[in-house]
């Protein structure tokens, strides 16, 4: 197994400037660029771009989380992304997370080569995943997520006390808390409202002393504050001052389908927040 500072192992760079989490969905129904990376020679071309563009890790994933989305099986689901990370693992030069809250799938995409488990079910959907996470010495990221939106509520006392319950799931499972990553969840289980004061209330979560991803890249949210009938490529400029705002409150990474673009603005925040790591480009 490897060791416990597998996380930083991996991202080196993790708390020295901000990271760049590059999306590869290999689904045909993603909200964003549903069947594009479909198929081996397509998912290849776009991880060798994302890790070329900047990414310090690509994101895998073979099921839509999309509002009104279609759960599909472990079996159709693995179909889609096994082949893509058995092709990746030896030649992309930064590791590959998987983007599932199925044990099993986590399971067979951790053998196939990825390093990474990306839950969008905060290890609560099965708790077994961190299980098969700790086996492999694998870093997970928990995000906040909720079954029905309630717009009354403390959304971020919520949060915490979701964290409180993934961690202590993690913390039986044998992760220790240098491979654990948290996740607002933008997008998911919130009200319009909610989205908002989860990322404006950001330093609530990082007080809590773990690493903090954000993924706010073409969501409807942002369609919502500009023009609702935007196609979710056209919300580029949005993601990025969505993405700075997270880092300048204390995010340590970014999931974004846009890298270069997200490097290049983040290489600002960095200058600014974290001058000592800061460094001119060549």
């Amino acid at each position: 197994m490897p060791s416990p500072a597998a996380l930083h192992a991996l991202l080196p760079d993790l708390g020295r400037r901000v990271l760049v989490m590059g999306i590869l969905n290999v689904t045909p129904d993603s909200f964003s660029d549903g069947g594009r990376f479909a198929g081996v020679a397509a998912a290849r071309a776009q991880a060798e771009t994302l890790a070329r563009e900047g990414a310090a890790v690509v994101d895998i994933g073979g099921e839509s989380t999309r509002p009104g989305h279609v759960p599909v099986s472990a079996e159709d689901e693995q179909a889609r992304i096994l082949p893509v990370i058995r092709d990746l693992a030896p030649r992309l030069p930064i590791p590959i997370s998987v983007d599932t809250y199925k044990a099993s799938t986590a399971r067979v995409a951790l053998e196939a080569g990825a390093r990474i488990v990306n839950d969008v079910w905060g290890l609560q959907r099965e708790p077994e995943i961190a299980t098969v996470a700790a086996a492999h010495g694998a870093p997970v990221m928990v995000m906040h997520n909720r079954e029905t939106i309630e717009p009354e509520i403390d959304i971020v006392a919520d949060m915490l006390r979701f964290f409180e319950r993934s961690l202590a799931i993690a913390r039986r499972a044998g992760i220790p808390d240098s491979d654990i990553v948290l996740d607002p969840g933008i997008g998911f289980g919130k009200s319009w409202a909610q989205h908002l004061e989860a990322l404006r209330r950001l330093p609530e979560i990082v007080a809590l002393g773990f690493p903090v991803l954000v993924g706010v890249s073409r969501k409807s949210l942002l369609g919502r504050l500009h023009n609702a009938e935007t196609v979710p490529a056209d919300r580029l400029f949005g993601s990025i001052a969505s993405h700075v705002l997270a880092g300048t409150l204390g995010a340590a990474i970014v999931r974004v389908h846009d890298v270069a673009a997200h490097v290049d603005a983040l290489r600002v925040v960095d200058a600014v927040m974290r001058p000592q790591a800061a460094s001119p480009a060549s």
